[in-house]
Parts: structure tokens; sequence; C-alpha cells
């Protein structure tokens, strides 16, 4: 049952399945071209092809739109979009992606993936469906009839029989006008939160840049290599899967080294392999470093109670020489300088990868004594803890801000939307 079933309607209001509200011409309620349309029939211009990816939540925004020709479009009337059609996300993880095809776009097609509403405006408004697709009830709802198969998804029989809550369409229109100025304030706060979140970042990464940027005078340029020993992973014909056991000696992937975490093991080599290539072991105190990937340069530092284990073929690791601080040096491979120097050593691939460590061995980094590292470092923590309760504060904003968004549009649909978009907020 959907829970809308329960909802006590507003004086006025009624409770309409949306095959009673679609209009009178073929196929008001149907989806895409279920395969007719393929990558080959792609051009560059003619008719747009809309598929889950040129919207959002609510929001047509195409990004890598495509298009087919008239012909293909008069082959496949089924899937024909008209402006003012309501689509919905009806399959796999982007189930309840939603929008209105806007007046620019005065015909296109769309996948079976999709599904697409055509509704009679003269009973029902089409941002009162879109608005009613994007409240938490019936996102819930439509989740749980979509986990019946190994693909979740629901089908256009089942976008019949939605159930929505109707009021008269000047109170559709009247509700309408308050959601969209409330939702509009709601937005603006929401980028002026974003903005302080990035700005708080910014805060810290220019700080982190300014203290390698500009050393003091009594700092010396010393090589990598002289403060550091490096091994790189081992090669992946190394570590094949067959070889993996359910437990024993942990091999840590480049996930642990990006995500700054130790847990979440999957892989496991026995005692004897371990012995093998104990040169890879990873001990408190090193530094393991991804190897490939946008994900390039990213750092962690091992902890003190981590399970015993080796790196893999995706990581470098690093363990800092007498004298030198593994906190200073951790913090100096994430400043944006050491990002760019990296990357501009992966010479542009689309793939980028670690130079050799011969290469990495000779990079310079301004070198203080052991003293000043660990001052370096506890004003460096100390900027971070700063900035990090700024990020707190202006996530919590957004957070709230979305909830806010969500407890409106319920209200709206319950018929308890009486005050001004001031109010709301």
């Amino acid at each position: 049952m959907n829970k809308v079933d329960t909802l006590i309607l507003p004086k006025g209001w009624e409770l309409k399945k949306l095959e009673d509200l679609g209009a009178d011409i073929p196929y008001p309620i149907g989806d895409g071209d279920h395969g007719q349309i393929k990558p080959k029939d792609y051009t560059t211009e003619g008719v747009p092809y809309i598929r889950v990816g040129d919207f959002g939540w609510g929001e047509f925004i195409p990004k890598k739109m495509v298009f087919i020709s008239h012909k293909v479009h008069q082959n496949n009337l089924k899937s024909k979009l008209v402006p003012g059609d309501i689509l919905l996300a009806k399959t796999g993880a982007t189930i309840g992606k939603c929008c209105i095809i806007p007046d620019s776009i005065k015909e296109a097609n769309t996948t079976s993936s999709v599904g697409k509403i055509t509704v009679d405006q003269n009973k029902v408004m089409s941002r009162w469906i879109l608005l009613w697709f994007l409240t938490p009830g019936f996102l819930k709802f439509i989740w749980s009839i979509s986990n019946r198969a190994a693909q979740p998804g629901f089908n256009n029989r089942d976008i019949k029989l939605f159930k929505i809550p109707l009021p008269p369409l000047p109170e559709q229109q009247r509700i309408i006008a308050i959601l969209d100025e409330a939702f509009a304030a709601i937005a603006k706060a929401k980028a002026n939160a974003e903005q302080n979140l990035k700005n708080s970042k910014e805060l810290f990464d220019n700080y982190l840049q300014g203290v390698f940027e500009n050393p003091k005078e009594n700092w010396e340029k010393k090589k990598w290599g002289d403060l550091c020993e490096f091994v790189r992973g081992p090669f992946g014909g190394s570590l094949k899967k067959s070889i993996f056991k359910q437990e024993g000696y942990v091999v840590y992937e480049q996930k642990h080294a990006i995500h700054d975490h130790f847990n979440q093991l999957r892989y496991f080599i026995d005692e004897d392999k371990f012995n093998e290539m104990i040169r890879f072991e990873v001990k408190p105190g090193d530094i393991i470093m991804s190897c490939s990937g946008v994900t390039l340069g990213r750092v962690a530092i091992v902890p003190e109670d981590i399970q015993r284990g080796i790196i893999n073929q995706a990581l470098l690791k690093l363990t800092p020489k007498k004298n030198v601080s593994v906190h200073f040096i951790k913090h100096w491979l994430r400043s944006n300088i050491f990002q760019k120097i990296i990357f501009d050593y992966a010479g542009g691939a689309a793939i980028p990868n670690v130079p050799a460590a011969k290469i990495l061995k000779d990079i310079l980094i301004p070198y203080p004594s052991l003293k000043e590292q660990n001052k370096v470092v506890d004003n460096i923590e100390l900027m971070l803890v700063e900035t990090q309760k700024l990020e707190a504060i202006y996530q919590q904003k957004i957070n709230d801000l979305e909830e806010l968004k969500k407890s409106v549009l319920q209200k709206a649909f319950s018929g308890e939307l009486k005050i001004k978009k001031e109010a709301i907020l």
C-alpha cells in the first residue's frame, strides 16, 4: 500500500491515480524506445534524445546531450516528448530522478529507463506532479516497489497506479507559488553555505601552501630521497588473487591511502608469502602513497594499531629517516605545491602514474630542524582543527537546509502549507 492511502486530505482534495490525470492522447504514460534507438543513431544535431544523465532531482540539466535524426524520431513516436512532459527515472541507482521538459525543447525522445508522463493541464499542473515525485514519502515508496528483482526498478503500470493528493487547480497554483519562492530562498541560503564551506577548505589549503612556499631563511633545501626510504609496491604478478587467503597478513590497497583509513580489509596472504615479501611490510609511522589515477599523491600515515601486512602494487611506502617528522612530510605531501609537482611529473597522461623512485628522490623539500618541524606541524594542525570546525558548521547548515526543503514539501502535500516563504525560513 502506498503511504499516501493513509493521508487525511484537506477539504476539497482528492486522491487520484496518475492514469486518471493523463492527457487525452495516445500513450500519455509511457517510456522510451525500448532499444530501438542505438548509439549508431546519435548525431550532433537534430532531435534531442534525452537520457537519465540529462536531468537531476527536479531539474533538466543536460550535460552531454545527444541527438537523433528526424527520421529516427518519426519512427519512434511512442517515446516522443513535448514541453511540459514529466520524466521519471525508473531503473537502477538513479530511481526517482525527475524533471519537466522545458519549453525550449519542442520535440524529443527518451530511453526505456525513463517513464514519461503527459498530464491533462485542466486537471493537474505538471509541476505539481514533479514536486510530488520529490517528496520523501514518494521516494521511499518507489524504492519499496523497486526491490522486486536483481535490477531495481518499476514499470509503466506501476506509474499509472501512483496515487497523488490533488487539490483544485487554484490551490495547486497557490501552493506551488509558495514552494517556488521558498525553494529559491533555500537555494540562495544553501549556495551561500556551500561557498562558505569552500572558502573554509581553501583557507586551510592556502595556509598549508604558504608554509612551504615561503619557508624561513634558516630552512634548508633537502632532496626527498635524503629524508625518506622509498619502497614501491611489488609487481602486480606477485600478488595474484589465487594466492589470497581468508585471513593472515593483510595486503593494503590504494584505498587505504586515498581515504586515510586502515579498515575494510579484503586481501590476505599466508606467512610464507609474507616472509617472501617482507621488503614491502608497512610499519607504524610509515607513509603510504597512492601511485596512479586521479588520486595520485594521496597519502596516509600508518597508525600504531594496524594489522601486520604489506603494500600492493598501487602504493609507495615512505619511511622517514632520523630527525624527520612523519607529520611534517605528510603535510608537505598534502600541500598543493607537492600535488602540482607529482602531476607535472606524471606528464599529463590519461591515467597519471607516479614516476620512478629515482626521479622522486631528487625532488627538493624545504626542510627545517626537527624542533622547527614539530612547531610547524603544531601550527598546521591547529589551523586544521579550526577550519574543520568551520566546515562542520557550514556542512550542518547545508544538511539543515536540505531537511527543511523536504519538510516543506511534505507539508505542502498534506495541506499544511498555509504560510509564506518568510515564515518558512
